[in-house]
């Protein structure tokens, strides 16, 4: 054997005994051996053809769906929920942390004079290069700073220039929806105006792909030659690793309006209202639950417990896992917020979601700041009737002082040369695949440069780390260690084999219904309190042979060590499929067969990614395993080649429940994956530092990473340096 084989399997042996497991030097050719297990020899814990009763096997979860809001108990509960579920936006939103602010360069033109106020042109960026385009009405009848409303517009056609038309309005009018002509033709503006009479700073801004915001599409969808490893563009696998959409810009682009509408002269910063309908509806509460400052909000026909919002522009990755439009609507408690129904999604509302709503506002002691006016008489709207409710509830909100009641009268409109923003002297921006690909490369090395600037130096830098970081793992994963009595451990029988005597176990998280199969190999004199969780890539089956005994490398700590061994199928392994072969392809959901359709945000917006899914399981594993059932008084956590990568997510999100973990990652990295259905997708997993940062989170607990390089974990290795802990922490090559 040459010097550097020698010194490659001394060193194996060594941080093997580091940990106290006295495995043979040959362990790797035993794990290796695997490859001739059968699955009718290794050891079931249920019958043949039986799986566990577990609601993942349940269909996935859409946008149309039933979403209730469960009320909490105390204000310091929802205190805790409402920092979770805020941190669920801005990390589904890829604003978290928030993109560097650049200066916004606003262009303010074309004044059009009215008797009682004034409209101009603005456009300002947003993300460098992007421009948030829209209109400005101000009042005449005020001195000095007062009231502002924004006012995003939703799927209206053509936007900000939407023109209803004669025939529309005349239905409109005779059903009872609209009063007058021009409001009812051209509602957008009306509601501007009217606002603006009444003494606010309106500001109407187009969404993304809409009137003169032109620069990106508002749905392109997913694109083949937007789907490269770099440069790459909205929709593609990239971009979601990267945590990077529609949704995403969107809503920066509210904050960034919120930004400047806030710094404008003539604007009391803490009475900014919002209001929006449909899409616009989303856009503003979304905005209100990002963002602290708003005032006052007036929702219409768009939160409900029912469908949650169909377009790409109202889902992303992680945003209602777990939570719903009400939930997020909730967010804007003790602020006061308006909705209203219609005879659409939002029908319900009166009995599903508004009592909630109800009660929450109560239980925070401001029962009067939310309002639900219910117009089922009406379809989807923004007309004169829900209209005629928003201007009062801003009017005592936002401190106007208007005399009631308030009328909306007739005005002039605008044409939309009178409205564009674009013109000889102020040029169209450039837009495009080129202009796509820039804004997400700036996207991307803005997000990297803020979380390099994170990596640890000292105690204080490692607890911000966490909280950024570790606060985004803790979103994507979606749980946490549960609760002992958040799980169940049921005997599905045991047996001797000679030194050691092998259970079958259930292990169960009741809040979730999941079954976790598991196998407890226990010595028959075990004394040391010590359970080692070994994870392998394609379940328990593979650590037996084909006589059904355990593989050298769990005999031997079973024998030599004295220690029970628990091996376990995590989601889409083992017992779970049909073959009790691993899941080669995630599961997704499609709303129909256009492009923009089979977005990632419309299944891993509403579902956990399978990767999550496995790591739940751990996390169940690892609270069974301290359950008077078991009996384990220290765990050790050991993740084969193939499973590393979800070991570390263990770690990173129960680090305190472990002795010390051994994980073997194959240099993995999410960047690497390019299929949206990877059993291994987890959208924004390359953002934060990749594979690196997650690892990092599990300072300061005692740690061997297999087949990696010092040079490739600098962060790991930063963290356990700033935890005092850097003797805890060894990083092994591969052997050659």
């Amino acid at each position: 054997m040459s010097s550097v084989a020698q010194r490659d399997q001394t060193e194996r042996v060594r941080r093997i005994r580091f940990f106290g497991w006295g495995v043979v030097a040959g362990w790797a050719a035993a794990v290796l051996m695997v490859a001739g297990w059968t699955q009718a020899a290794a050891p079931r814990v249920l019958e043949p053809g039986q799986k566990p009763k577990d609601s993942r096997f349940g269909p996935l979860k859409d946008l149309n769906g039933y979403f209730p809001m469960q009320v909490c108990k105390t204000p310091e509960e929802w205190q805790q929920r409402a920092e979770r579920l805020r941190r669920q936006v801005l990390v589904a939103a890829g604003l978290w942390p928030m993109p560097t602010k650049q200066p916004p360069n606003a262009v303010i033109h074309g004044r059009v004079d009215r008797p009682e106020y004034t409209v101009e042109k603005v456009y300002f960026e947003s993300f460098p290069g992007f421009y948030v385009t829209g209109n400005l009405y101000r009042p005449k009848n005020r001195s000095g700073a007062g009231a502002a409303v924004l006012c995003p517009h939703g799927h209206w056609p053509n936007g900000r220039f939407y023109d209803a038309g004669e025939k529309q309005l005349a239905e409109q009018i005779k059903k009872g929806e609209e009063k007058y002509d021009p409001c009812g033709r051209f509602p957008l503006q009306a509601r501007c105006v009217q606002l603006a009479r009444m003494g606010c700073t309106v500001f109407l801004y187009d969404m993304v792909g809409y009137a003169d915001s032109q620069q990106l599409a508002h749905r392109a969808g997913f694109r083949p030659e937007m789907n490269t490893p770099e440069n790459w563009g909205f929709f593609s696998p990239q971009a979601e690793l990267h945590l990077q959409s529609i949704f995403g810009l969107q809503t920066y682009n509210s904050i960034r309006a919120l930004d400047w509408l806030s710094q404008l002269d003539g604007v009391d910063p803490k009475r900014i209202g919002v209001t929006g309908a449909s899409g616009g509806g989303t856009q503003t509460f979304i905005l209100c639950a990002a963002d602290d400052r708003p005032a006052a909000a007036v929702r219409a026909v768009m939160v409900s417990t029912a469908m949650q919002g169909g377009c790409t522009c109202e889902n992303a990755n992680y945003l209602r896992i777990g939570a719903g439009n009400i939930d997020l609507a909730a967010l804007m408690a003790p602020r006061p917020l308006g909705l209203i129904a219609a005879n659409d999604w939002t029908k319900e509302m009166e009995t599903k979601g508004f009592p909630e709503l109800k009660a929450h506002y109560t239980m925070l002691g401001v029962p009067d700041r939310v309002a639900l006016w219910a117009f089922l008489q009406f379809p989807h709207n923004y007309n004169y009737v829900s209209r005629s409710v928003m201007y009062p509830w801003m009017n005592r909100w936002l401190g106007l002082g208007q005399k009631e009641p308030i009328v909306e009268a007739p005005f002039e409109p605008l044409s939309n040369e009178q409205m564009t923003v674009w013109d000889g002297q102020h040029p169209r921006p450039q837009g495009g695949a080129e202009f796509e690909r820039r804004l997400l490369r700036w996207w991307t090395e803005d997000a990297q440069r803020q979380l390099l600037a994170l990596v640890p130096k000292d105690a204080q830098g490692l607890e911000k780390f966490r909280q950024i970081i570790g606060g985004a793992v803790d979103v994507m994963i979606g749980r946490r260690l549960p609760a002992q009595d958040q799980v169940e451990v049921v005997s599905l029988g045991a047996e001797d084999r000679q030194t050691y005597r092998l259970e079958k176990l259930l292990l169960r998280y009741k809040p979730a219904q999941e079954e976790v199969p598991a196998l407890l190999l226990r010595p028959a004199r075990w004394q040391n309190g010590r359970i080692s969780l070994v994870l392998h890539p394609e379940g328990k089956q593979a650590l037996f042979d084909a006589q059904g005994q355990p593989t050298p490398i769990i005999r031997d700590l079973v024998l030599q060590q004295a220690e029970a061994v628990m091996l376990v199928d995590l989601f889409g392994q083992g017992e779970f499929t049909d073959d009790g072969k691993p899941l080669q392809r995630q599961p997704l959901v499609s709303t129909g067969k256009e492009p923009w359709q089979a977005y990632a945000g419309y299944t891993y917006g509403y579902n956990h990614p399978l990767f999550s899914k496995r790591v739940h399981d751990g996390l169940t594993a690892l609270a069974a395993a301290r359950q008077p059932a078991i009996g384990a008084q220290k765990v050790r956590l050991w993740a084969l080649a193939g499973a590393g990568h979800w070991g570390a997510a263990l770690c990173a999100q129960a680090r305190e429940a472990l002795e010390e973990a051994r994980l073997q990652t194959g240099q993995f990295r999410f960047r690497k994956l390019n299929e949206l259905d990877h059993p291994d997708f987890l959208p924004g997993g390359a953002k934060y530092l990749d594979l690196p940062g997650i690892l990092a989170l599990a300072a300061p607990l005692r740690l061997i990473v297999e087949d990696e390089t010092a040079a490739d974990l600098e962060v790991v290795q930063a963290a356990y340096q700033a935890a005092g802990a850097s003797d805890r922490v060894h990083i092994v090559p591969t052997a050659r």
